[in-house]
């Protein structure tokens, strides 16, 4: 076989190989890029949630308790805005929306009484750690991980537990309507998560 040919073979085996690891790591850098844009969007709106229940609950015997969540929900969302700045993240153009309503849901909730309050932590904790145990299980399949990406969503993973539980040992489920209040707050969040996955 001439020279001339057997070069352009081995270029055009060359561009393959280099196209699929350019493939590959563009799907990887997108897959990072809606896990970082949601899970920023999330820690907003749990921020603005317990906001919006300390506005109502915060002079009662449940304020240091919600203060406590409140607390560590944000340092979630501080986590997320220093990593969307560093890997250069467009944030989702409903955090306006996300931050009204996070607020909304938690003062709501909360002036139905503590334990509404409390189930409605419950049910966004269901969600969120559903939604973490997702994102690991994707993560986990990339033998190239971001390790800072993992570690992070693991320990609020296990921090929204903890919200969840405490939500049940403060008497979520004495709530009025708690199934009904509990699927109606679910499903949002889903769709909120759905949403600001994309856009």
């Amino acid at each position: 076989m001439p020279a001339h040919f057997y070069t352009a073979a081995k270029l055009a085996k060359a561009w393959r190989y280099h196209s699929k690891i350019i493939t590959s790591f563009c799907s990887q850098s997108a897959k990072l890029d809606s896990i970082i844009r949601v899970d920023h969007a999330g820690e907003l709106g749990a921020d603005r949630i317990y906001a919006g229940q300390m506005a109502v609950l915060g002079r009662t015997a449940e304020g240091p308790l919600i203060e406590h969540m409140w607390e560590q929900e944000k340092r979630h969302r501080e986590k997320f805005e220093e990593l969307i700045n560093k890997y250069r993240v467009r944030p989702t153009v409903l955090t306006p929306i996300w931050n009204i309503a996070g607020f909304a849901l938690g003062a709501g909730t909360a002036l139905m009484g503590k334990e509404a309050a409390m189930a409605c932590t419950v049910a966004v904790e269901t969600v969120i750690v559903d939604h973490y145990n997702d994102q690991l299980r994707t993560l986990m399949e990339d033998p190239n991980v971001d390790k800072e990406i993992l570690e992070t969503i693991t320990k609020f993973r296990d921090e929204e537990q903890e919200h969840h539980d405490t939500g049940i040992d403060h008497g979520a489920e004495q709530a009025p309507f708690y199934k009904a209040l509990t699927q109606v707050i679910k499903t949002g969040c889903k769709l909120a998560i759905e949403l600001s996955k994309k856009i």
